[in-house]
């Protein structure tokens, strides 16, 4: 028997490796989803980067980590965390106050944390708020990530914007800090926007984001900027194009809309669905290249079709086992597939993982839960026998005290016990937009949120 998630929250703390040992079928369905996010929760609660509040950028439970990595805050995975944790107060999992005070440590943090023309790194030290590099020439500011962050920034704003004085402060203090990223900086004065700028390298990345990928949420904040907004035709020759990002294509009978540049008929990995979709609502939101909505539920629905045909016959496949993105991957995949090498990947090899951008055109035999579970609001119906094999069936090998590992893989016997804050965060945070709608409703409230997709030509909902 199942001990079901009490509003305490107290019966779910158990042993992870005892929890996986008992029969779940008896589990409803509503107690399966909260138990999901309670556990998911508890990696930027508990497991958050002591000194900072924020989200770690990975935890491993078997200990192996890379050299001075425990301190290492993630701020994209941070903005992810931001609304999992307005998900634990909705949810009782937390008081408000409890996760006003998180916030207040949190934001006081990003205040004095290393920012570049407004906007913060990658990878910040989480004792020190000093930037932490990516890479060798990313040490500066990352735009993508800064819009991750301020999508969670924005919907904390929101939620307590018209509370007590204290919380009324820390609304206000996210929104000096809003104010103070120069979107319009991050264009070199040309009509497209740049993912990085270091004050080392300069432009050395010359990375100018177009479309379609999980950018989306960059151009719509870059355009809504009370202070350093960008102008309507960055986005439109930019991130679309100059239209050419609307090359709709028909795959196993669903329309993709957008020209996915990786894999125009099957899509890119399923984060690109996710990410910039945690606060803007899909639901209704179409502009003239696409129906949001209908592009992410094809997006989705392609990814699971490939996983069920399985061109490679790559053993766990199928219907109530699917979801391609990135996260961690099995120690030569990649290279395998590609060809580089002639040596298969050992099996059993869970020790060791690299990073893949999983998708249909490079699929390795791996996959990670965030996939189909931060699906669940575009196909509900094919999420959920997803989730119950998952927590029922392979439970005793991917799921722990922080929810579900970051992948598998069934076929080279590949279970590593590590987490990842990108793609937990998307977990809890979708599921809830699933139930309640909670993070659109708050995020698509902002009045320079909606100034800016006004500007851009979206409609919505939201905006009616």
């Amino acid at each position: 028997m199942v001990v079901v998630l009490q509003s305490s929250c107290g019966n779910v703390q158990k042993n992870s490796s005892e929890q996986s040992q008992k029969t779940t079928k008896e589990i409803s369905e509503d107690s399966l989803l909260t138990l999901v996010q309670y556990r998911t929760f508890q990696y930027f609660w508990e497991g958050a980067e002591p000194n900072s509040g924020l989200a770690r950028e990975r935890i491993h439970m078997d200990g192996n980590y890379p050299k001075n990595d425990m301190h290492i805050v993630t701020t994209g995975g941070s903005g992810f965390g931001l609304m999992t944790i307005l998900v634990g107060i909705e949810r009782g999992f937390i008081t408000r106050e409890e996760g006003l005070q998180r916030f207040i440590k949190a934001v006081d943090f990003l205040e004095k944390a290393d920012r570049f023309h407004g906007a913060w790194p990658h990878w910040l030290d989480g004792e020190t708020g000093k930037v932490k590099p990516f890479s060798t020439y990313d040490d500066g500011g990352d735009l993508v990530e800064t819009a991750f962050l301020v999508q969670g920034l924005l919907a904390v704003k929101n939620y307590y914007k018209d509370g007590n004085a204290e919380e009324r402060a820390l609304a206000q203090k996210i929104d000096r800090l809003w104010r103070e990223v120069e979107w319009n900086w991050y264009t070199r004065g040309e009509n497209i926007l740049y993912w990085h700028w270091s004050p080392n390298h300069g432009w050395k990345m010359n990375f100018g984001v177009k479309g379609y990928n999980e950018c989306l949420i960059m151009y719509v904040l870059a355009a809504s900027s009370p202070t350093y907004a960008v102008d309507a035709a960055v986005y439109h020759e930019g991130w679309a194009r100059g239209g050419d990002i609307a090359k709709s294509q028909t795959t196993f009978g669903y329309e993709l809309p957008l020209n996915h540049q990786v894999d125009p008929y099957k899509g890119g990995p399923l984060f690109w669905a996710h990410y910039s979709y945690l606060g803007l609502d899909p639901r209704g939101l179409t502009d003239r290249y696409a129906d949001y909505w209908k592009h992410n539920v094809a997006h989705t629905m392609i990814n699971r079709q490939h996983c069920i045909n399985n061109p490679f016959e790559y053993k766990g496949y199928g219907e109530n086992a699917w979801g391609l993105t990135s996260s961690y991957s099995v120690p030569g995949a990649k290279d395998y597939y590609k060809g580089k090498t002639e040596e298969v990947p050992q099996k059993g090899n869970s020790a060791n993982a690299e990073y893949a951008a999983h998708c249909p055109s490079l699929d390795l035999g791996v996959i990670a839960p965030t996939a189909a579970l931060s699906s669940i609001p575009y196909a509900p119906d094919a999420v959920m026998p997803v989730l119950r094999h998952f927590y029922e069936d392979l439970g005793e090998k991917i799921w722990g005290v922080y929810g579900f590992y970051d992948a598998f893989s069934e076929e080279y016997e590949w279970y590593p016990k590590r987490y990842l804050a990108i793609d937990q965060g998307p977990i809890t945070v979708m599921i809830e937009n699933y139930r309640t709608a909670l993070l659109w409703n708050l995020f698509m409230q902002d009045v320079d949120v909606q100034n800016g997709l006004r500007k851009l030509g979206f409609s919505s909902p939201h905006l009616d």
